[in-house]
């Protein structure tokens, strides 16, 4: 019990200190937590909305859930998780991430957030942040094809501003080394682990010849075709993306089941049947710690369906604004005024 008499100076700031140390540990941190509960009240749909809006979209384009899950990632790797995707030219915004190297004419799926977030407007106007959308429907659209559920944590805010140099230079491209790609993922605190799993999301989904080619016929300078490509469906690949052809032609990430989430990816890499580079180096680079992550994917779903969904809350958590920072943007393509 706290003596209410004080003989002295000394016995005050005691006691003074003493209080401080026991109303401390009561104080609710200065940055806010991101909560699976966030819109509980607020928008206690707001994960239906998103659904629905999704299931919608596939109907006529069954590549939309791949390419929604896809932005999520391209949004947290610049910035952190805050939207600035989505950001078009205009008001302070003078460069779009979208025009960026990794996501010109490739990033799509826009107009479904759009869409999202007009839903949402319509039944808790003001409440979601654009970049919440985007977490929200990676997980739906994964979900959707058949992947792993988890609770999405909420409460980011939306950015005021774009970095189209970011996206040029901190998201992983389809040509770099497994340690270049390792060197990004570590840059923003994902683990080894976190970048096989995520790699898993090319489960479904297409990718255009310009990102594969090079290992077609000229790998490394080399005039050959890159070894570690299994023959048959090298000759495959090279007729869907003849030497000198159409570039932006779509070909299936995964050839057995392309609409699917599942760990078909992990088992096409043990028979070197991984489309791009970056896929095929996790299990052909020897002696890297991925080539065992691969094998454990390959051989149980249900590890790589837990490791993925842990590595989506993972990047989730890239640098988000919360409380009082940012914004919610009424309108995902622009800054509120602008």
């Amino acid at each position: 019990m706290l003596s209410t008499t004080y003989n002295n100076n000394g016995s005050f700031l005691l006691l003074l200190a003493t209080v401080i140390l026991l109303v401390l540990p009561f104080i609710p941190p200065s940055n806010a937590q991101l909560s699976s509960t966030f819109y509980s009240s607020t928008c206690p749909n707001v994960s239906s909305i998103v659904s629905n809006v999704i299931q919608q979209a596939r109907q006529s384009d069954p590549r939309i859930t791949a390419s929604l899950t896809r932005l999520h990632f391209h949004d947290c790797f610049v910035n952190g998780c805050d939207a600035s995707l989505l950001l078009d030219v205009g008001g302070n915004i003078t460069e779009s991430e979208k025009t960026a190297a990794p996501n010109n004419n490739s990033a799509r799926g826009f107009d479904v957030i759009d869409n999202i977030k007009a839903a949402l407007n319509a039944s808790c106007p003001g409440i979601v942040s654009c970049a919440d959308i985007l977490a929200l429907a990676a997980q739906a659209s994964v979900s959707l094809e058949g992947g792993p559920s988890w609770n999405v944590l909420l409460g980011r805010r939306d950015g005021f501003t774009a970095n189209k140099a970011g996206a040029n230079t901190s998201l992983p491209t389809p040509f770099e080394t497994l340690a270049q790609i390792t060197a990004k993922y570590n840059a923003v605190n994902l683990s080894t682990t976190d970048l096989v799993a995520l790699s898993g999301a090319h489960t479904f989904g297409r990718a255009q010849c310009k990102f594969f080619s090079q290992r077609l016929y000229n790998f490394n300078g080399t005039g050959n075709p890159d070894p570690t490509l299994n023959s048959t469906y090298l000759t495959t690949l090279q007729q869907n993306c003849p030497q000198n052809g159409n570039g932006s032609t779509l070909n299936k990430l995964d050839p057995s089941t392309p609409n699917a989430f599942d760990n078909n990816y992990f088992t096409n890499l043990l028979n070197n049947q991984g489309l791009l580079q970056t896929d095929q180096e996790l299990f052909s680079t020897n002696g890297s710690s991925t080539v065992s992550i691969v094998n454990n994917f390959a051989n149980n779903q249900t590890a790589f369906f837990q490791a993925f969904a842990q590595a989506m809350i993972n990047m989730g958590n890239i640098s988000p604004l919360t409380g009082s920072q940012g914004e919610i943007r009424n309108d995902c393509k622009k800054v509120n005024g602008s």
